[in-house]
């Protein structure tokens, strides 16, 4: 179980790119299958050739983001549908992570010095230090995210995927909003990779398949439970429903289904995800929470504010008590 939350952990980096294209450019962008091996693939190449693990990781970053700016390109440049932009993509990078790797399906780092060797010598995976440790990491990545995202460009690229018509009339290139959430949000998905390659020991050709659904499952999931108000909520339910995603998929798995039904189990998720909110049930539930947090704020303002007709009132009867 612990392990599970560890890869959650990892896995939400990714999730948090799939939210930066999914949610705030509200772009659909596949490039995520692939570029999650690049980055894998390059970290892998740079470790087996004797370069620090830090660089490995540092490599996959530019390798996912140069994945999404390919995207990105074709998208903006070429006006190629986003959809079919991303898919172009996802299929040449196959035979590019393929000859990344030597031309080898799969790559072994078992023998080899990673981020997580630290980790393993000092006894610390798969506990609860080990955890904590990651989780900083994580949160580090998400307060930089939720930081950039409230910065003058991140709140255009925001804006972009809300009414590109508006803010384009604001005289905000678009284009370059587009490009820049793509990178990002690619070089996140290929940070996920490199990571996720060191901690399981190798990087394989076909280790990103899926990852979309994964992705979006984890959005889908932690949105949906633990609510979008802001930025900051959003991104940290992102986080939270990467974690739940692969407790479920452990849960699953020590249930005695076989490792290869999970893309089946991710897309039941994904799937019981969309149906939840539409249930009267559910939306009930919303309906009180929203409501909830409605009165939290009137409340708030009450405390600070007075009434102008309140205030004339209590002036009056202090006149009257003088």
């Amino acid at each position: 179980m612990i392990a599970g939350i560890e890869l959650g952990l990892i896995y939400a980096i990714m999730a948090l790119g799939v939210y930066l294209t999914f949610r705030v450019l509200d772009f659909p962008d596949l490039t995520v299958d692939q570029s999650f091996t690049s980055g894998a693939a390059t970290a892998a190449m740079v470790i087996i050739n004797g370069g620090s693990p830090w660089l490995a990781t540092a490599v996959g970053f530019v390798a996912g983001g140069l994945a999404g700016l390919i995207t990105a390109l074709l998208h903006t440049k070429a006006r190629i549908n986003g959809l079919l932009a991303g898919i172009l993509t996802m299929t040449a990078l196959y035979s590019v992570n393929l000859r990344l790797m030597g031309g080898k399906a799969n790559l072994a780092l078992l023998r080899e010095d990673t981020v997580f060797t630290p980790l393993r010598e000092m006894g610390l995976q798969a506990t609860v230090g080990g955890v904590l440790l990651l989780l900083v990491g994580v949160l580090v990545v998400k307060v930089l995210l939720d930081w950039f995202l409230y910065t003058d460009a991140g709140l255009a690229m925001q804006a972009t995927g809300d009414n590109p018509e508006m803010i384009r009339s604001f005289g905000v290139n678009t284009d370059g909003q587009k490009i820049l959430g793509l990178c990002l949000s690619n070089a996140l998905v290929g940070l996920a990779g490199a990571l996720i390659a060191q901690y399981q020991g190798f990087a394989d050709i076909g280790m990103g398949i899926g990852m979309i659904v994964v992705g979006l499952a984890s959005v889908i999931l932690g949105q949906g439970i633990f609510g979008t108000r802001t930025v900051v909520v959003a991104t940290l339910a992102v986080v939270l429903g990467s974690v739940l995603y692969r407790l479920v998929i452990t849960v699953a798995l020590q249930a005695g289904l076989n490792p290869s039904d999970m893309k089946l189990i991710s897309a039941v998720l994904v799937v019981i995800a969309l149906v939840l909110p539409q249930l009267s049930v559910f939306k009930r539930w919303k309906r009180r929470r929203t409501l909830r947090a409605a009165q939290e704020v009137q409340a708030d303002v009450g405390a600070t504010t007075e009434h102008p007709v309140t205030a004339a009132i209590g002036a009056v009867d202090g006149r009257k008590g003088a």
